[in-house]
């Protein structure tokens, strides 16, 4: 079947990743903060959406709108709920009246970041900050007023747009002698297109499988592998200096550190690692090594000039 998608979101790292590859699963509507301002007062917002759901008629309503200043948000933290819960909210009972489906993302800040194994869906949630307690509101909202839910969290998020790690490493090592990079956090950086492309292939599936209804739920979403914040900008500066990229920075000036050494305003979780075996069996999805997304990404920045 050709679905009609409403995208939220579009103009985000992930938003733009799955503007191009859900067209392939029909039309899609992309709607940035000009169409929708989620900031605005939620009665206004809840009639927005009506409007234009009953305009759009969607079979699958794809929420990639977050608010991910996590720092900022300890000082905000009416936006952040408000972005990251009450818009959820919104939106999945919007879909839920309009008999679609929704695909909704979050992230590992919900959990509290000191097991010693990767995190199951079914492990108990505790956030450390503001920025992971509206996420995990807005994950039991999605849950609540959407019957056909899929929320897929994930971590460590890149792509060759917007503000992320691997950017601001690779403009960092071309301007500084030294760096320090947190080296006691472990997690699996995932590429926006990774999701993308995961997302399509599970929506593609849900729409071809008869049982299709006992799949949807929670699902953990990374790509495979882990590392350190300091082993993944080591990684990047070698691969950008190895494709000809003018690094200032050697190697050996890339110095690791502890988190209790780089203060910040919100908690990190020191294990940022989710288990996605659920994900992989039931949907028959493989998902490649985190460097397969970070060489991809490094090869768009280059080619773009």
């Amino acid at each position: 079947m050709k679905h009609r998608i409403l995208l939220f979101g579009a103009n985000g790292q992930v938003g733009q990743a799955l503007q191009t590859s859900l067209k392939s699963l029909g039309e899609v509507t992309a709607c940035t903060r000009a169409k929708i301002d989620f900031d605005q007062a939620p009665g206004e917002v809840a009639e927005a959406l009506k409007s234009l759901l009953l305009q759009r008629q969607p079979t699958v309503v794809v929420n990639a709108t977050a608010y991910t200043a996590v720092d900022r948000a300890q000082s905000e933290p009416e936006l952040a709920r408000r972005l990251n819960a009450t818009a959820p909210s919104l939106i999945a009972q919007a879909a839920q009246a309009a008999g679609a489906c929704l695909v909704h993302y979050s992230t590992d800040y919900v959990f509290k970041g000191d097991k010693p194994d990767p995190y199951l869906e079914t492990d108990p949630t505790e956030p450390q900050s503001v920025y992971g307690q509206s996420k995990l509101e807005g994950e039991r909202a999605v849950a609540s007023f959407c019957e056909r839910h899929l929320i897929f969290r994930t971590s460590w998020v890149l792509s060759a747009n917007g503000g992320n790690f691997l950017k601001t490493m690779l403009k960092l090592a071309q301007e500084r002698d030294t760096l320090n990079v947190v080296a006691d956090q472990v997690g699996a950086p995932t590429s926006a297109q990774l999701l993308a492309a995961s997302t399509t292939q599970i929506l593609r599936l849900m729409a071809d499988q008869p049982k299709a209804d006992l799949r949807w739920g929670l699902y953990h979403l990374t790509a495979s592998g882990q590392t350190t914040w300091h082993a993944y900008a080591s990684y990047v500066i070698a691969q950008a200096r190895a494709a000809g990229w003018p690094i200032r920075l050697q190697d050996v000036a890339i110095h690791p550190i502890a988190t209790k050494d780089y203060p910040v305003a919100a908690a990190r979780p020191l294990n940022s690692r989710l288990a996605t075996v659920k994900v992989q069996q039931a949907f028959d999805l493989t998902l490649p090594d985190w460097r397969v997304g970070v060489d991809a990404v490094l090869q768009t920045l280059k080619s773009s000039g």
